[in-house]
């Protein structure tokens, strides 16, 4: 194919101009943790290096004011989901 004919698709950038980077800002700052509670790499959010951490000191702000946890527990197999709570945390 030429590469005239070829069509570009444009990347819209995940953070816009008017979007304030703070460890307030929860609903920005959970685009760009994994589901493991993982910071996201500059490669996967597609941002500057200046965002990137921006975003990063935003994010351990959050984790240490406890508004953001520093890890995400995940239960696996159903059998420890569909026992009782304090079950779970009885066990050692």
């Amino acid at each position: 194919m030429d590469k005239s004919k070829q069509s570009f698709h444009r990347r819209l950038p995940p953070i816009q101009p008017g979007d304030q980077i703070d460890y307030r800002n929860m609903s920005l700052i959970s685009r760009f943790i994994s589901e493991q509670g993982k910071i996201l790499s500059r490669r996967e959010n597609r941002l500057t290096l200046k965002q990137q951490r921006l975003i990063t000191i935003a994010i351990k702000q959050a984790r240490i004011l406890s508004s953001l946890p520093f890890f995400l527990i995940m239960r696996n197999s159903l059998k420890e989901a569909s026992r009782p709570l304090e079950l779970l945390l009885l066990e050692p």
